[in-house]
């Protein structure tokens, strides 16, 4: 019963979005340590909050006994916690949807840094308290000093005590910051009366964490952050950048402090909140195979990127000069570096130090030296062991490669011999199938081993005393000691060119992927070609299912584009909750799915196309456990979403400037048929106002037969105004814009037959032949509409034909069409009249031939009729005199 009267989470996941609410504000109430009062103080504020009028909630507040905390909750609307399982224990968890779907102007959810149990929609508390602020609505929270992310390593150092639950940086730049400060031993005091935990937790809390000193320096890091945070909120406005006009931070990720990058990294963005610079971490590789360095990297670029920093990797066989090069080119102003404090063994003697050579090369950059102790992982003997083993290091079929190339070598090498080629020709072979070996085989192993090898064959096969590695001719031992160096540099160089190689094929496919993309998006014509593109590309490049939506997926019927790459998985990228976690995208433009933290049981990674702080797209991708989206892919998707929003923002533009074109010719001609209405109107509506004035002003003193001819002309024009009103009648049944009428089949003869007796009735004395096809002609049309349209063209050829000769009516098919044509023996069509017929009637309505009817209104409204039945409505002049009007109907109603 309780789950029933739970709101639906598809409508909070948009509720809030549909009335564009500005963002809420954030107000932290930020301590050094638990017991100092934050959630006291803040409860404290929200009553004045509440005195003052506003709507302020609890959203959670944790559950202390501490009776004043507990008493200033009393009288607040609380909202309920929702219930978890977790470890086959219930917790209490902050209800989000709740929250989203009470929408109160303010509402308190403690403790900021939190992890939600497993199965919420957000990992972190700090994400939930993100989507209130972007639903418009205010908060405060709490939190303590050791959870921001960048002062983590140094609270660490300080207690001893690594906390998990950390805030990153980025997240407070909006943020107010209150500092809730007492005394360090008044808190011990507050600690030791039992006022903040139970007495035996309390006193294993002063024996470690609640020291004076602790306190006193947590305490200070807590002052300076607040102070450093006011500071840069409150500069003067003479300086209105709070960035400096030049200057980038680098923290470079080398496997030379492969044990620092954490401390590097946060000390790095300490340093550039306090400076208000960019900063971008580095990392440049130049070996392969390395997974842990490779693990190492990818962790660090995910706590780069949360404390706000920009990712970077590079390829190359020389990283010190790399990294030297980038750092002129993109205008530098420091580099930070780790420095290892465990001393080696073995110091370079040839070799200068990276922070020497970084001063000596780039003389305007500040370098920054980190120090650190390395901790080395404690490894089990068993796993030692196994890392050691030969099958990790070595393959079976690239062996029995570089033992058969070395048969062979040694082979040729007995030809050379035996045709006295001479033994620097051996040597020549040796060192070939060298080269050779280390182009076939993978890694630096198999070149070392057959470089060795190959010597000691050539020892063995070629040097006097035969069959023995013993050497007695002067000068062999430094030959071989030369030759061994020439094959050991040779098979480097060449693993060193082939792995440059695959490289660079990688990075021109993906270049040429993306330039194709790109020209294939300029050219696209509109939105279906771009998702089909897109989908296209990125299938085949990730070599995953690839969904596509453009418009907020928000219930089963919605109309969106998507496009799948084909793929046995492709559904459990379209069920309802996929749907959802895509419309939970659109509404707060971050990323969301497998991989990330926002609802991470989905079955895709999803990312939004972004222009201008608008979701223009999301794109969804299958990601499995087995084969997780790698940080290069990460990148390159931001790439290509680049690319997308341009596209994307492209054809929307376009698409508006072609709906404000339609709706100018939708106007143009509405102006067009009004004018040429008032004018076909303004003669007959004369005529009978003449006529009914001259009989009222002359009543008794006109004759009978002028009496006649004036109700004649007044029952003329009516019978005009009656027909003009039908013809506009006609045309309204027809749907606007898409034009399309109800089509069945109808016979020829009978809809003709019915326009020919109606305008007998009308003009008795009018002669009408009509010609039609001997046997049955059925055409798919609206028949009371084509018969207006005879009905039309009739009665313009007997008005404007100037004699009383026969009007023809000929009705007959040809191949796909049935065609039907009305001609007259009179004065023909104007020029003027012609050209409109042949435009379609485009531009300026038709100007009456004579002055008292109008045949611009009736042909106009004859083509819109014609055209709607997917026909063609055409004019010209019969050479022997006399006007030939003619349309096309389709025999099928695919026409």
């Amino acid at each position: 019963m309780k789950d029933e009267q739970r709101p639906n989470p598809d409508i909070l996941l948009m509720k809030y979005r549909e009335n564009g609410q500005s963002r809420g504000s954030l107000k932290v109430f930020f301590g050094y340590a638990a017991g100092v009062g934050k959630t006291y103080s803040m409860l404290r504020e929200a009553w004045e909050q509440k005195d003052g009028g506003r709507d302020v909630v609890v959203g959670y507040v944790e559950p202390h006994a501490r009776p004043e905390t507990l008493a200033l909750l009393d009288g607040l609307e609380q909202l309920p916690v929702k219930e978890m399982s977790y470890r086959q224990m219930t917790l209490a968890e902050f209800d989000l949807d709740q929250s989203l779907f009470r929408q109160p102007e303010l509402i308190l959810v403690d403790e900021l840094a939190h992890t939600n149990v497993t199965g919420s929609r957000n990992r972190k508390r700090y994400q939930d308290i993100q989507e209130l602020l972007r639903a418009g609505i205010d908060v405060y929270t709490t939190m303590n000093v050791q959870h921001m992310e960048s002062l983590n390593d140094i609270v660490e150092s300080i207690t001893g005590v690594h906390v998990s639950e950390t805030v990153p940086d980025s997240f407070f730049e909006e943020a107010l910051i209150k500092l809730i400060d007492v005394e360090p031993k008044e808190l011990i005091g507050r600690l030791a009366a039992g006022k903040i935990y139970q007495p035996e937790n309390a006193k294993r809390a002063m024996a470690h964490f609640f020291t004076e000193e602790n306190l006193s320096l947590l305490r200070e890091i807590a002052i300076r952050k607040t102070a450093d945070h006011i500071g840069l909120d409150n500069r003067p406005e003479a300086m209105p950048m709070k960035k400096k006009v030049q200057g980038k931070l680098l923290v470079y990720l080398g496997p030379q402090a492969r044990g620092g990058f954490e401390k590097c990294l946060r000390w790095t963005a300490r340093l550039a909140t306090a400076l208000r610079l960019d900063w971008v971490a580095l990392a440049i590789q130049d070996e392969e195979g390395d997974a842990v360095l490779q693990r190492q990297l990818n962790e660090s670029f995910e706590l780069a990127e949360k404390l706000g920093a920009e990712t970077l990797t590079l390829n190359s066989d020389d990283p010190l000069s790399t990294l030297i090069h980038y750092a002129k080119i993109t205008g530098i102003s420091d580099i930070v570096i780790g420095k290892n404090q465990q001393k080696k063994w073995v110091r370079p003697i040839f070799r200068k130090e990276l922070e020497d050579v970084l001063i000596s090369e780039l003389a305007d950059v500040d370098i920054h030296i980190i120090p650190y102790l390395e901790e080395r992982p404690k490894q089990s003997l068993q796993g030692a062991k196994r890392n050691w083993q030969l099958k990790n290091w070595l393959s079976t079929r690239d062996l029995f490669k570089s033992g058969m190339l070395l048969v062979a070598g040694t082979l040729f090498s007995e030809l050379f011999l035996y045709w006295g080629l001479g033994d620097q020709n051996v040597i020549i072979v040796y060192l070939f199938t060298v080269l050779v070996i280390s182009r076939v085989t993978a890694g630096y192993v198999y070149g070392a081993l057959s470089s060795i090898v190959s010597v000691l064959l050539f020892n063995w096969f070629f040097v006097e005393p035969l069959f023995s590695l013993t050497v007695y001719k002067a000068g062999y031992p430094i030959t071989l000691i030369i030759m061994l160096s020439v094959a050991l540099i040779t098979s480097n160089m060449m693993i060193r060119v082939k792995k440059q190689a695959v490289e660079s094929i990688e990075k021109e496919h993906r270049m040429e992927v993306i330039y194709e993309l790109n020209q294939h998006l300029l050219g696209s014509e509109n939105l279906a070609d771009i998702v089909s593109l897109t989908t296209g590309y990125l299938g085949r490049m990730l070599e995953k299912t690839i969904i596509f939506y453009t418009e907020k997926p928000e219930s089963l019927n919605a109309s969106y584009e998507v496009q799948l790459y084909q793929s046995q998985d492709v559904d459990r990228l379209t069920s309802e909750d996929e749907r959802g976690v895509a419309n939970w995208v659109f509404n707060n433009g971050k990323v969301a799915g497998f991989g990330s933290d926002t609802l991470m049981g989905a079955n895709g990674y999803y990312l939004p196309i972004m222009s201008n702080g608008q979701v223009l797209g999301v794109i969804g991708i299958l990601s499995k456990k087995e084969s997780p989206l790698s940080h290069e892919n990460h990148n390159f998707l931001k790439l290509i979403t680049s690319q997308l929003s341009l596209a994307l923002e492209g054809q929307q533009l376009a698409d508006k400037q072609q709906r404000i074109m339609i709706e100018n010719e939708k106007e143009k001609m509405r102006g067009n048929l009004l004018r040429a209405i008032s004018h076909d109107l303004r003669t007959p509506l004369t005529g009978i106002l003449g006529a009914s004035s001259a009989m009222l002003e002359n009543k008794g003193k006109l004759s009978a037969e002028l009496e006649i001819q004036l109700l004649n002309d007044i029952k003329e024009d009516s019978e005009w105004l009656i027909r003009m009103v039908e013809n506009l009648l006609s045309v309204t049944r027809i749907d606007e814009g898409t034009m399309r009428v109800k089509k069945v089949p109808e016979a020829v003869e009978e809809i003709v037959g019915a326009a020919v007796n109606r305008i007998r009735k009308r003009f008795k004395h009018q002669t009408i032949k009509v010609v039609a096809p001997s046997e049955l002609l059925l055409v798919p049309m609206d028949g009371k509409l084509i018969e207006q349209v005879l009905i039309n063209l009739l009665e313009n050829g007997i008005k404007h034909s100037g004699t009383i000769e026969a009007i023809e009516v000929t009705v007959e098919s040809k191949e796909n069409e049935a065609v039907f044509t009305v001609s007259d023996h009179g004065l023909g069509l104007s020029e003027m009249t012609l050209e409109k017929l042949q435009n379609n009637f485009q531009g300026e309505p038709l100007i009456p031939v004579d002055n008292k009817r109008g045949l611009g209104i009736g042909l106009s409204i004859c083509q819109t009729i014609v055209a709607a039945h997917g026909g063609n409505l055409t004019g010209e002049n019969n050479p022997q005199g006399g006007a030939v009007l003619r349309f096309s109907l389709p025999l099928r109603e695919d026409g």
